[in-house]
């Protein structure tokens, strides 16, 4: 297994395809309770958290962008309350990259 918490995220600068199915299947693996939407034109990576209110739901959001914007990859974030939704996909590909599953156990990580 890759240790994706320990990877970095590459940019996209050129065109390549979203990953295959079974390679994300593979890459879930060494995630938590994440899963794969497929209902959309495209992957997208999904995770909610609950957390104990609302002070600490904005704490963990913050420390999100904090770590995006060192990564170089940003992930749909909504917020309701003391829940919080991360959406991870790469924008630039309309699919799932490496890049979201690192960004992803980096989140964890959190």
């Amino acid at each position: 297994m890759n240790n994706l918490q320990n990877q970095k995220c590459v940019p996209c600068e050129t065109y390549v395809p979203p990953l295959l199915e079974d390679k994300e299947n593979e890459l879930l693996k060494e995630l938590n309770n994440w899963t794969i939407n497929k209902d959309e034109p495209f992957h997208k990576l999904t995770k909610n958290y609950e957390l104990k209110d609302f002070n600490e739901a904005i704490s963990f959001i913050n420390k999100i962008a904090q770590l995006a914007e060192t990564e170089g990859h940003h992930p749909d974030i909504f917020i309701s309350y003391n829940k919080v939704t991360i959406t991870l996909f790469t924008h630039f590909i309309k699919g799932l990259h490496e890049n979201d599953f690192i960004l992803a156990a980096k989140i964890d990580h959190i």
